[in-house]
């Protein structure tokens, strides 16, 4: 979900609507500004891009699903339970199944199960074959996809509680819950496994580093610090799932910053002012990002420097970056892929989807760039 969506706050939905700004969300407020999204441009493409293979997996609703790359395969999964295994490179679907709920959040995999967060809290764990293996619950609503590694199942529930269960048997391991601020977005702030740790993006704007085996707190950092006079101006939440690249820990907060932290110690390597509400993207040189009037940044990965600025999306709600070869790639609230240039930031090529909003982070598949949207199409991309 997007700012422009949902908050929530003190238990409750606040469903309160705008754009840019937190004095813009109440709909109810005379004052309310629509920002008009930025038109497209006729775009002489400079990159050979074409579609590999669609699948329809089924709504995500007011969710966000995520496929998860499980070596040359994706498992994706829809709202209405459906989950399934499909070949990355062509889409053909090995197997299929429905779960016996509906589901809120998935995919997570450590490669040899399958985790997805169902109704009313359930924890449904699968094997690669599509077998169930057992069912756990949380504490409240699961938003963001379960992850799992040494041997632990991760979930994290809206109450701000992560808990961790044996992956074998569904034991509960540990707990741990943190005080969730009066005011949230309702995002589906991701979880990163890292070695023997799992790097959490909190609400409130912090990074928390947890032992797997343990559940004991390894470290945490603030991405974004609240300011302001009012709730709704000290909202700073992480969107998105950090992410690793080297020794780096990276990602970005809404009305906060974007920044990398050393991953052992969540020392800080450099932050820059910054307001997102999805994830970054990093590769050997950048750290991608989106801001929340919809322009794609570029920083350096090693210093924080602004490399370059796309500001011709605006307003278009771009999805987390995806970075692959030459180019970095969005999707937008009308389905569009658009590819711009690593280097400099202008566009290269562009792509259609399904017509519906792409929330989802995209996920590098061999060649392919892989889109879920939210009415449920699975779009491969070949960049050529």
């Amino acid at each position: 979900m997007r700012i422009t969506q949902k908050l929530l706050g003190a238990g409750a939905l606040a469903m309160l609507a705008g754009c840019s700004t937190l004095s813009s969300l109440n709909p109810f407020s005379s004052k309310t500004k629509v920002n008009e999204p930025a038109a497209l441009v006729e775009l002489n493409a400079t990159m050979a891009v074409r579609t590999a293979w669609k699948l329809d997996i089924g709504k995500a609703d007011s969710y966000t699903f995520a496929p998860a790359l499980v070596g040359n395969t994706l498992v994706v999964a829809g709202a209405d339970g459906a989950i399934a295994r499909v070949e990355a490179a062509t889409g053909n679907v090995l197997w299929r199944i429905k779960a016996d709920t509906g589901l809120t959040a998935g995919v997570g995999s450590d490669g040899n199960l399958i985790v997805v967060g169902g109704a009313k809290g359930a924890v449904l764990v699968y094997d690669m074959d599509g077998k169930l293996l057992w069912k756990g619950q949380a504490s409240s609503e699961i938003l963001s996809s379960p992850v799992a590694g040494q041997g632990v199942v991760v979930v994290r529930s809206v109450d701000n509680r992560v808990v961790g269960f044996d992956a074998k048997t569904g034991e509960k391991k540990w707990t741990v819950q943190r005080v969730s601020p009066p005011l949230a977005l309702r995002l589906a702030p991701g979880m990163t496994v890292v070695d023997k740790d799992v790097i959490i993006a909190q609400p409130g704007g912090k990074l928390l580093a947890l032992n797997l085996a343990t559940g004991a707190p390894r470290w945490e950092v603030a991405v974004g610090e609240s300011r302001g006079a009012t709730e709704l101006e000290r909202v700073t939440d992480i969107g998105g799932s950090p992410v690793l690249f080297d020794k780096d820990i990276c990602a970005a907060s809404y009305q906060g910053r974007v920044g990398c932290f050393d991953v052992a110690t969540g020392t800080q390597r450099w932050t820059k002012q910054f307001s997102s509400d999805v994830g970054v993207s990093v590769d050997q040189r950048f750290v991608f990002a989106v801001d929340d009037k919809g322009a794609v940044a570029a920083f350096s990965r090693d210093a924080g420097a602004s490399a370059w600025k796309n500001e011709k999306l605006g307003y278009r709600h771009p999805s987390t970056p995806v970075s692959y070869g030459r180019a970095v790639a969005v999707g937008d609230y009308q389905g569009i892929v658009h590819f711009l240039s690593r280097e400099d930031g202008a566009f290269l090529a562009r792509a259609a989807t399904d017509g519906s909003a792409i929330n989802a982070a995209p996920i590098v598949a061999g060649t392919n760039l892989i889109f879920q949207t939210q009415s449920g199409t699975v779009t491969a991309i070949a960049v050529e």
